[in-house]
């Protein structure tokens, strides 16, 4: 039973009971190996799920065609008929029920065939029993019928009968998506979902889109659902957690302006994220134009974590050794079965081969479990058994080590509890917030005005006893502190280690009149993120402010570990999980360019030393294609000797770690290598006036996007926006105003489209709109309410007067008017002057003559 939220008649909220809960199902299970169908079948049974088991595809496909059932279990690899056939047949056959494929396959085109095939989800062996079960409670409640139930929230009715939302007596128009999720918070009321979650419930077909893109759906719902007239924010951003549905009572007192003052403190992140309607800058990622700025930027320090995060963490990595500890021991058998053979004058090569594999894996993983002092004893062992010949006369000494390693293996873990600080935040879609301590009235008031035209919020304080009070209401997303005062300035510098050593931090740029390399030094130990001296104009502190924002508020990082050892990366993925990495492992290197083209990783990690291929070899395949020559390598290695080095920074590598992994000294070098990478590739990819790509980034990414057009049978909508007399602004009210206009501009693009459209500036008043998926049609609906949101927009000239700027725009659509992005931008650009030549402002798609 799933609890909806609703009124009665008095305006209270009660609880109502959703017949959409998951009864018993009847699942059939094909799968070929015995072992692992006797353990799904009691994870299935354990679940209250009745089981058939078939061992062969001509069994399965006899079961399905006798009996009903509510999902199958289906593995590829089967004899008789594989997975794929049956699959087919099975749809063929008018089956409709979810089909989820199991496999060890695990490319895209392994993926795309599945689908293509009509299964529903996929599951790559080996897998976390959990996880599974996870899949097939989605796949199942998707597949349910609960009963033609009103769904309400206050004055506000879901339909599910009939996929009719109303407020007060008025139709809502939702996309598919935005209705699947308003009906999932309803349905599930007090349960906060992650993007992550989102992504589960309502998307299983072929590759999972972005995160981002459940930011760009909560988002329009959001502004529908205020456009109808909802009087509160009925989706409520949980900071760090993702969102749920706002409590009714909750609603209405902050609507009365009666919360009471233990809700405005005890809430006040959630409740302030609910309320900021319109809509933060994709990852703030508007800059201002170029100025000089007057800086130093610094790394955030080493924090802590929260404890709930820390004992988490170590919890994990101990339930991973209670998972692993008997397979690690075996390996110390066969060192020790390696040893007895030499004692006696039988060890052969293989087995010497074998004791050294072993020991080098030791030493790799035992720190990463807790065990330091076995991984230094593991690389003795490892020493002696890669020298390559090894003498009777050492066997004492293996004994005694192999004794002192199966003594430590006794111990419990040590439980580490230094970490590096938090991910940077992920952007939401509220306005980002600056908090200013600063008593200059002439400089906060130009400041204030330039924040808001860039969308974002801005509170002033005077000084640092109100600062603190004004942090905890207004939860601010960076600090600009003023530490000009001398007298108070130890006061200030206090408040800034508090600021920087919270969990998360704070992002705090330090302003003073002073310029002494003492003070310089002391803001930098204490974590400040900037140091603007004075005299500084508004437009340079915004310029810092964005900047900040920019590297502070950075993506979900995608990080691919190559290691053919696959407790180190069950370690790893404990290790970084907790940190918001999104990770993608791999153990067989030959598999490794696949899975590079297919995971796009912001960062690569490799082992030195693995079978067949090294990391070494696969560092300088990646260095030798252009594409990926900027993308950062750390390479993980329990060799420090001179040559290894050398050899690690020789092949491209930027880092390297040794074993055994320590978490804090790995999180801290991918998040500042993460940091530094960004903040290049955003130089390089980033128009520096408007904060939207680059015509050379953006033709990357619109060719990608085409790609995918053609691989999934998916229209694509390209526009060219071009301002109309733009060289008369100029002319009339100069190059500031025009610079105005150009970065207003990039910032409503960045803030109307989704995250996964291609939006950028090409040059000049030119820019360009690629939106995947959509029709010409509809891509010049969608343009034709951004022009009329665009004409609202007015900017002051020097006479104080105001003025408005309006565009014009070409679309076509891809692969109607076009193949490639080069004939679909003569296509554009030709209905571009064709609604110049009809008086401009206006939207003019491409015409087939």
């Amino acid at each position: 039973m799933l609890p909806a939220a609703r009124t009665d008649s008095a305006g209270r909220q009660t609880t109502l009971k959703i017949l959409g809960g998951l009864p018993t199902m009847k699942i059939l299970l094909v799968e070929d190996d015995e072992h692992l169908a006797l353990v799904l079948e009691a994870v299935l049974t354990e679940q209250h799920h009745t089981v058939d088991v078939a061992r062969d595809g001509q069994t399965g496909w006899a079961l399905a065609e006798t009996f009903t059932y509510d999902l199958v279990l289906l593995d590829v690899m089967l004899p008789n008929l594989d997975g794929i056939s049956l699959c087919r047949r099975l749809r063929s056959a008018k089956k409709s029920m979810p089909i989820l494929l199991l496999t060890a396959k695990h490319t895209s085109d392994d993926k795309v065939m599945g689908f293509d095939a009509g299964a529903d989800d996929y599951v790559v062996k080996p897998f976390d029993p959990q996880e599974l079960v996870a899949r097939i409670r989605a796949l199942l409640r998707r597949g349910s019928s609960p009963l033609p139930l009103v769904l309400e929230w206050g004055s506000l009715h879901l339909d599910p009968s009939t996929c009719e939302v109303k407020y007060e007596e008025q139709i809502l128009h939702l996309t598919p998506k935005e209705y699947g999720l308003l009906e999932l918070f309803l349905r599930n009321s007090t349960r906060v979902f992650s993007r992550s979650a989102i992504l589960e419930q309502l998307w299983s077909f072929e590759e999972p889109p972005a995160e981002e893109t459940v930011r760009a759906h909560i988002k329009g719902l959001r502004q529908k659902l205020k456009g109808a007239g909802v009087p509160t924010d009925l989706i409520e951003t949980v900071y760090g957690l993702g969102y749920r549905l706002k409590p009714l009572n909750t609603a209405r007192s902050e609507d009365s302006g009666r919360l009471n003052e233990h809700l405005k403190v005890s809430n006040s992140m959630a409740s302030e994220a609910s309320n900021r309607h319109s809509g933060r800058m994709r990852g703030t990622a508007t800059t201002i134009g170029p100025a000089t700025k007057q800086l130093t930027v610094k790394a955030a320090p080493t924090q802590s974590v929260p404890s709930a995060t820390q004992q988490q963490t170590q919890a994990a990595v101990n339930r991973l050794w209670e998972q692993f500890k008997g397979p690690i021991k075996n390996r110390v058998n066969v060192i020790e079965d390696a040893i007895f053979a030499l004692e006696k004058g039988r060890l052969s090569d293989e087995l010497l081969k074998d004791a050294g594999h072993a020991a080098h894996k030791l030493s790799g993983s035992l720190g990463t479990y807790g065990f330091p002092e076995g991984s230094r004893l593991a690389q003795k062992l490892e020493h002696v058994f890669s020298a390559g010949s090894v003498s009777q006369d050492q066997v004492p000494q293996l004994f005694e080590l192999v004794k002192a390693l199966r003594a430590e293996l006794e111990h419990k873990p040590l439980d580490r509890t230094a970490v590096p600080a938090q991910l940077p935040s992920i952007p939401h879609n509220e306005p980002s917030v600056l908090l200013v301590i600063e008593r200059d009235e002439q400089l906060t008031e130009q400041l204030v005005t330039e924040i808001r035209a860039l969308g974002m919020r801005s509170k002033v304080v005077p000084d640092w006893a109100t600062g603190r009070d004004a942090i905890a209401s207004e939860n601010p997303d960076v600090v600009l502190l003023d530490l000009s005062c001398a007298e108070t300035a130890s006061e200030g510098l206090q408040l800034l280690s508090e600021l920087t050593n919270r969990s998360p931090s704070l992002p705090v740029l330090v302003i003073t009149g002073r310029d002494g390399f003492a003070d310089r030094l002391e803001v930098a130990r204490r974590g400040g993120r900037a140091f603007l001296q004075k005299p500084i104009s508004s437009s340079q502190i915004t310029d810092v402010v964005v900047d900040v924002l920019q590297r502070f508020h950075t993506h979900q990082s995608k990080v691919m570990i190559v290691d053919d050892d696959p407790h180190v990366q069950a370690a790893l993925r404990t290790l970084l999980k907790p940190w918001g990495f999104k990770l993608t492992t791999l153990e067989d290197p030959h598999q490794f360019w696949d899975t590079l083209e297919t995971c796009m990783p912001d960062l690569l990690v490799l082992d030195v030393e693995m079978p067949q291929l090294s990391g070494i070899e696969l560092c300088q395949v990646v260095r030798n294609e252009p594409r990926w020559s900027g993308l950062p390598v750390l390479f993980l290695t329990a060799h420090t000797d001179a040559d290894t080095v050398h050899q690690v920074f020789a092949c491209g590598g930027d880092d390297y770690v040794t074993k055994p992994v320590v978490g804090p000294e790995l999180v801290t070098r991918i998040l500042n290598r993460l940091e530094r990478t960004q903040l290049l590739r955003s130089m390089a990819e980033t128009d520096p006036l408007t904060g939207l790509a680059n015509r050379r980034k953006s033709i990357q990414d619109l060719n990608q996007l085409l790609h995918l057009a053609d691989r999934y049978n998916q229209p694509l909508c390209f526009a060219i926006l071009d301002l109309d007399h733009f060289k008369q602004v100029n002319d009339l009210h100069g190059h500031a105003a025009g610079d105005a206009v150009l970065r207003r501009l990039g910032e409503m693009l960045l803030r109307t489209f989704r995250s996964e459209d291609v939006v950028a500036r090409w040059g000049g008043e030119e820019f360009i709109v690629g939106m995947y998926g959509m029709t010409k049609k509809d891509g010049v609906a969608r343009l034709g309410e951004f022009l009329a949101l665009w004409g609202q927009e007015l900017f002051p000239d020097s006479n104080g007067s105001e003025f408005a700027v309006t565009f014009s725009a070409g679309a076509v659509e891809y692969p109607l008017e076009g193949g490639d992005l080069q004939l679909l931008y003569r296509c554009a650009d030709k209905a571009l002057y064709q609604a110049k030549a009809a008086g401009r402002n206006c939207i003019m798609p491409a015409t087939d003559n």
